[in-house]
């Protein structure tokens, strides 16, 4: 197992159980005692943990893992979501996207599309996000036009939140909101972990005329702390082939659009 795959487990197990011992962790992932100590130093650093005797324990942001940490976890699934949505995506489009790994996939399908290409006056697309990692991969593509909120950065996902960062969004119009969430459920609808991140994505919400929210199977069915918007705000929702059936149809049966890549 990769040090990016065992991190993420580690990180996995901590938000599950908000604590971890080198001996379980060791034998669950099948790595020495010696290499466990060492993962758990250096996430220990970078202060997604608080080092115990024999272990580690949860410090309150190992539910949010960094994006760089968060890439390996359902990658496959996530980048044939991020292929189904950027073709839900009409040339010339406004597209508000937040921060998350399956939005980052979002971004990079849309800005390959080879018909995108084509367009020779202006834009072929322009994409509004408060997510930084983001801005940074489409600012080198020349057919997309970057537009970046203010805010201050949340570093646990690399987006732009707080009240700087809905003076811009407030001020435009989107065809498009696309977003990554923590949980989507029939009766919650669409929820994120912080609130601060859920804060700017109700404003895109407010100011698109379609929601496409984009989660892997992994989302469905759950609900996490601060709300983003009612199932009936969301006209469309991309996830991957492995979801439960009986969730799917519950959100079908609520009105929205389903579709599984």
């Amino acid at each position: 197992m990769a040090r990016p795959e065992r991190w993420s487990a580690l990180l996995d197990l901590l938000a599950e159980d908000g604590r971890v011992s080198v001996e379980a962790a060791s034998e669950l992932l099948g790595v020495s005692a010696t290499t466990l100590r060492r993962d758990l130093d250096q996430l220990a650093q970078q202060q997604m943990l608080t080092r115990t005797r024999g272990g580690a324990v949860a410090n309150g942001t190992s539910y949010d893992l960094p994006l760089r940490y968060k890439t390996s976890r359902h990658a496959s699934e996530k980048q044939r979501i991020g292929l189904a949505t950027a073709a839900l995506v009409h040339a010339g489009a406004i597209v508000g996207l937040n921060g998350g790994t399956t939005t980052t996939e979002v971004a990079r399908a849309i800005a390959t599309r080879a018909d995108m290409y084509a367009i020779s006056t202006g834009p072929s697309v322009t994409v509004v996000t408060n997510a930084l990692n983001i801005a940074n991969e489409l600012v080198v593509r020349p057919h997309v036009k970057v537009v970046v909120t203010g805010g201050v950065i949340r570093p646990q996902s690399y987006e732009l939140i707080g009240p700087l960062a809905t003076l811009l969004p407030a001020q435009v119009s989107l065809d498009l909101a696309i977003l990554g969430v923590d949980g989507i459920d029939a009766d919650a609808g669409a929820t994120a972990h912080h609130e601060g991140e859920a804060s700017i994505n109700q404003l895109m919400v407010s100011r698109a005329r379609q929601v496409i929210i984009v989660a892997d199977a992994s989302k469905l069915g759950v609900v996490a702390f601060a709300r983003i918007c009612p199932t009936e705000s969301i006209s469309t929702l991309v996830t991957d082939s492995s979801a439960e059936p009986q969730i799917i149809t519950r959100l079908r049966d609520r009105g929205l659009s389903v579709v599984t890549a």
